[in-house]
């Protein structure tokens, strides 16, 4: 296939990655943000109807049940520390939206499989069939005592209770048949009990009767959405994703990371075309490249250098203000945290011969994700590149500043990938599945 059959045959997809709004840690104090967007449901609202006027798949909401793991000195300077509920959130924004998908991150950690399947169901019929769910382990510590926990799970071992949590969960969703409220009037039988599964699992982390006590969703389950990238996340990505949060700042990682999972998916007997993998890019646009740079150093600029050291400790799993900051990273073993993330920064720094300061700097302000920078053009052009050879179906965008960052993406980037007919004019259909390319799976209980 030459290039231009594959930009006809593969739309890209984009989602946009928020919490709920940026997620640079010094974001709000750039000129224009808006610094009150986080708890601002007037701002929330303005941008989702951005993201729909640029026909985005979905607002994908980040979420964490604890503040995070860093000193208060860093602590007191990040806006990204606190937000919404997203099960409170998202209902409200399905109300002022008609197609964005919305995209929640929920633990299956510190959740009951029960309370996640009833939440995300009720969000499902709320919006229409624009639900997903964002399964994670939380590679946060400090959720553990929030829960009455002393201390958090080993890795692997959330990873095992997260499978079987996923089993349960979409169990329950199957509680019913699609048909099964037959609501007759004239009868007075509202529901036909043939058609009500009770679940009753049993398994090693989970004892849950069933059934759920609301319809199937509209989408049948709402879309799994999954980000791990550590042997054990690509695993459980293999088994259940149908939307991969990848985190490679690489071509090549991404290459073959991309590859890796969809061939994992294919030897489970699933479709690749159904695990849609969309890295995490964070946008910074200018008139020129210069322009574009001048607009980072400025943003990384307002990161207090507290905050680049805690934030780098909290990636690493390892507190690296002991280190020599001029230094090379020294070795650093797997810790608890997010393994995936850990290893691409300990890769990136040999490969960059970055100190230890350098590294922090790098990944101070926004984590250390994948960045382009430059004109329209430029970033629709790395874009293409990416999509193109494979490394990904699309993004999940990350806005530097709001509104502003959304604004040039909607307005400037949007439509420069629909004149290279890589990205949709109009929503495909009225449901996230339908708008990602996925298919309704079939209840387990009620075969059609």
């Amino acid at each position: 296939r030459h290039e231009g059959q594959m930009t006809a045959q593969r739309q890209m997809r984009l989602g946009a990655f928020m919490r709920p709004a940026s997620i640079h840690t010094a974001s709000w104090r750039y000129p224009g943000q808006y610094a009150d967007a986080n708890f601002n449901f007037a701002h929330m609202k303005r941008f989702v109807a951005k993201l729909e006027q640029g026909r985005f798949d979905a607002f994908f909401m980040a979420d964490h049940l604890a503040l995070a793991n860093m000193p208060m000195p860093a602590l007191k300077r990040s806006a990204t520390v606190t937000s919404f509920d997203p099960m409170i959130l998202l209902p409200a924004l399905a109300v002022v939206t008609e197609h964005l998908g919305l995209i929640a991150t929920a633990t299956t950690t510190y959740n009951e499989p029960y309370h996640v399947a009833r939440k995300f169901a009720s969000l499902d019929h709320i919006s229409g069939g624009r639900a997903a769910w964002n399964v994670v382990t939380s590679a946060n510590p400090q959720e553990a005592p929030n829960f009455g926990r002393a201390e958090h799970l080993e890795h692997d071992e959330r990873y095992r209770l997260a499978r079987e949590f996923y089993d349960v969960v979409t169990g329950l969703w199957d509680s019913w048949a699609d048909d099964a409220f037959i609501r007759d009037v004239e009868s007075g039988i509202y529901f036909d009990p043939d058609k009500l599964h009770t679940l009753n699992h049993k398994g090693k982390y989970y004892s849950v009767k069933g059934p759920l006590n609301i319809a199937r969703p509209i989408q049948g389950w709402p879309v799994i959405v999954q980000a791990g990238s550590s042997e054990a996340g690509r695993q459980l990505a293999a088994e259940t994703a149908e939307m991969v949060f990848a985190g490679q700042s690489e071509l090549g990682a991404a290459r073959s990371f991309y590859a890796d999972v969809k061939g994992r998916a294919a030897r489970y007997g699933r479709d690749p075309e159904h695990i849609k993998m969309l890295p995490g890019v964070f946008v910074i646009i200018g008139e020129t490249l210069a322009e574009a740079r001048e607009k980072k150093r400025r943003l990384d600029g307002l990161v207090h250098p507290d905050s680049c050291i805690s934030t780098l400790s909290v990636l690493l799993g390892h507190d690296v203000s002991a280190f020599d900051l001029d230094g090379p990273l020294p070795e650093i073993p797997l810790s608890n945290a997010g393994q995936g993330g850990q290893q691409k920064l300990v890769e990136m720094a040999a490969r960059e011969k970055m100190t230890v300061r350098q590294l922090a700097q790098h990944v101070g302000g926004s984590f250390g994700v994948l960045e382009m920078l430059g004109t329209p053009a430029m970033i629709a052009d790395q874009m293409q590149e990416w999509f193109l050879s494979e490394a990904c179906d699309g993004f999940n965008v990350m806005f530097p500043y709001l509104p502003g960052g959304l604004d040039e993406f909607v307005d400037l980037v949007i439509p420069e990938l629909q004149r290279r007919g890589l990205f949709r004019r109009e929503y495909e259909g009225t449901t996230l599945r339908e708008n990602l390319g996925l298919p309704r799976p079939a209840n387990r209980f009620f075969p059609a």
